[in-house]
């Protein structure tokens, strides 16, 4: 792996992992869709790109996760499945953006970034344990890989190789 790969989070799959059909590859990155994530993975047409993966802060069953996580960034990855390469080529774009109202709704800001990111929010209570010291408990967790992460597994396990594209087009 050289440098620019690290930077632009490029990974290829194990050797010997024969690459499956490109329809195959799509019909595993549609499969991680399940109502238990907090994103979900749909065509990307309407984007320029063959699929698209966005976090569900819209939907009113996910919002309190959304509020809970103080979430400052909406995050998009728009792929394209280079199939004469066996490459997934994909594009990480994130927006700021902030809560506003009651009951709240999303407000983006002008702030635009593109490329490989991870946002990780934690929250802790404190307590007394059994020894009467205190103790710090993860009340809450949320962590940007948990879009990433799948995706990118998804891609190498199918024996295509995940290429994050940060200049140029997708």
């Amino acid at each position: 792996m050289g440098f620019f790969d690290k930077l632009t989070g490029t990974k290829r799959p194990e050797a010997g992992v024969a690459p499956r059909p490109a329809e195959e590859l799509r019909t595993a990155l549609l499969g991680l869709n399940r109502p238990d994530v907090p994103y979900v993975i749909s065509d990307g047409a309407a984007h320029g790109a063959d699929l698209v993966a966005e976090w569900r802060i819209d939907e009113p069953a996910w919002q309190t996760f959304f509020i809970g996580s103080q979430l400052t960034h909406a995050v998009r990855i728009r792929m394209r499945l280079a199939e004469d390469v066996t490459e997934v080529c994909a594009v990480e774009e994130s927006w700021e953006v902030t809560r506003v109202g009651n009951p709240p709704r999303l407000r983006t800001s002008a702030a635009y970034a593109r490329g490989a990111g991870r946002t990780v929010s934690r929250r802790y209570t404190l307590h007394r344990g059994e020894s009467g010291r205190l103790e710090a408990t993860e009340s809450f967790s949320f962590d940007s890989a948990q879009l990433t992460a799948p995706l990118r597994n998804t891609t190498l396990e199918s024996g295509w190789t995940w290429r994050g594209v940060i200049f140029g087009k997708l």
